[in-house]
């Protein structure tokens, strides 16, 4: 299993919009990405500027068949010229997961 997680940061004023940003790339890899196997989204609660992404794919094709999406793309577009700073990506390997 490969993974990835990601940290963004949307500038103060833009949450709304980068949370729904989200959610409909969320959407779009329910309906149509049966081997990308989570893609979690979460929202600090410190700091509602702060999102995270976890997201787990069957394989590496899985994940550049995502990355390499139409609807990964137009989230960049939408979330560029929101963000405060670069978006911060881990890629691993998956070494244990609990999932219930």
């Amino acid at each position: 299993m490969i993974t990835i997680t990601a940290v963004i940061r949307a500038k103060s004023g833009h949450e709304v919009v980068m949370r729904e940003a989200l959610v409909v790339v969320a959407a779009h890899v329910a309906a149509n990405e049966p081997e990308t196997i989570g893609f979690f989204i979460s929202q600090s609660e410190d700091d509602p500027c702060v999102f995270t992404t976890y997201e787990r794919f069957a394989d590496k094709a899985a994940m550049d068949r995502h990355n390499g999406s139409a609807v990964v793309a137009t989230f960049f577009g939408i979330a560029k010229p929101i963000l405060d700073g670069e978006v911060i990506l881990v890629t691993s390997k998956e070494v244990s997961a609990t999932v219930r």
